[in-house]
């Protein structure tokens, strides 16, 4: 297990999750490798526990755009509904200009707090309240869980899996966001031209049940410190990036210092 590094949003008691010791053994595909090199590189976690309906919302803000807006965004959302009462009930009956307000540094407010209300009232209607449909997220059929929460006016496959990882706990779920779309067929570990559901098909079927959600965040970890998608690290260089033995740099002309998107390469 290495140090906690210095700059790792994955790692140390304000990471989220809890530690985790993996298995042992050579990796018996190459996408287990990437996956146990980024355990070399930051902490291997396991995820789970956090409260469902919360998660679902602060995954809503998360949607394209960065952590450093999302956030406060919603800090602010659960400071004004949070209070000791059910978030949901609170957010079902918000008055949606008011809360678009609120969350205004996420962007897309108004098309956030559309979809926050009208998930906030299914979760009301169909569940009762936020704990049923905690309980739900945690105890029920995770085809079943996918299901109904992609059902959700503006829940995506990627803010489906962060809420059956990161608050049902479900081994083998591997969320795909852009730093993963990314990385993943750049390495070769997923066809050049996987659009997001198949780079997450490819993923959960080549890395171990265990290690997939660590992998979701270590490598957007990765994306964010070395392999970026305008400047990769192996730009500088192969001595740069820790993962280079790894990867197949495909859509990187080192020798020119151009990167394109991995479907862009001619075969």
């Amino acid at each position: 297990m290495p140090d906690e590094p210095a700059r790792n949003i994955s790692g140390g008691a304000d990471g989220g999750g809890a530690e985790a010791r993996f298995a042992t053994g050579d990796p018996e595909t190459r996408a287990e490798a990437v996956v146990d090199a980024l355990g070399d590189v930051y902490w291997r976690k396991a995820y789970r526990g956090r409260d469902a309906f919360p998660c679902l919302v602060r995954t809503i803000l998360s949607q394209n755009t960065s952590d450093t807006a999302s956030q406060p965004a919603f800090d602010a959302l659960m400071d004004r509904y949070g209070g000791d009462g059910d978030l949901a009930a609170a957010l079902a009956t918000a008055d949606r200009e008011e809360l678009a307000g609120v969350i205004q540094p996420a962007g897309l407010h108004n098309q956030k707090s559309r979809v926050i209300v009208e998930s906030a009232e299914e979760v009301v209607t169909d569940f009762g309240d936020a704990d049923a449909f905690d309980r739900f997220v945690r105890e029920g059929d995770p085809d079943a869980v996918r299901d109904r929460l992609l059902d959700m006016r503006g829940v995506g496959p990627k803010t489906a899996d962060c809420v059956l990882l990161f608050s049902g706990g479900r081994g083998g779920v591997f969320p795909v966001d852009t730093h993963v779309h990314r990385i993943a067929r750049r390495m070769g570990v997923a066809p050049a031209d996987a659009d997001h559901e198949e780079v997450r098909e490819a993923l959960e079927a080549a890395v171990p049940t265990e290690k997939c959600g660590f992998g979701h965040t270590a490598m957007i970890q990765f994306g964010r410190e070395y392999c970026s998608a305008r400047s990769p690290a192996c730009l500088d260089g192969p001595a740069a990036c820790p993962l280079v033995d790894l990867c197949d740099r495909v859509g990187i002309d080192t020798g020119a210092g151009k990167v394109v998107d991995p479907v862009e390469v001619d075969d």
